[in-house]
């Protein structure tokens, strides 16, 4: 019973959705037949199409040396970190000569270092 009434239900579903076969039309007057003559063209050299061009190789190739791949805020980043991580460098080998050399001792992290070297 259930099988029926969903094959008719989907009957009814296909012939309210599928196209048309084309034998009604919306307009029954007849078309009017297509006349023999036709004008001619002067006939030119064969039309053909122009060659075909691939789109892939027409533009220059890139330079991977002149593009910036990166952010500009990356590389200020990392310059001046760069000219920040020279400047400590600079500072613990001066305090290194001075602690070698003349036994100044600039370590002050430690509290009450400074009382004890001197």
């Amino acid at each position: 019973m259930t099988v029926g009434i969903i094959h008719a239900f989907l009957r009814w579903v296909l012939d309210v959705f599928k196209p048309g076969t084309g034998k009604r039309r919306a307009d029954a007057r007849p078309t009017p037949p297509a006349s023999g003559h036709t004008p001619e063209r002067p006939c030119t050299a064969a039309l053909r199409l122009p060659a075909h061009r691939s789109p892939y190789g027409l533009h220059p190739v890139l330079d991977g040396e002149t593009a910036a791949m990166v952010r500009p805020y990356v590389i200020t980043w990392e310059r001046e970190f760069a000219a920040h991580e020279r400047a400590l460098q600079h500072r613990r080998r001066t305090a290194l000569v001075l602690a070698a050399e003349f036994g100044v001792d600039l370590d002050q992290h430690l509290i009450g270092a400074g009382a004890v070297a001197r």
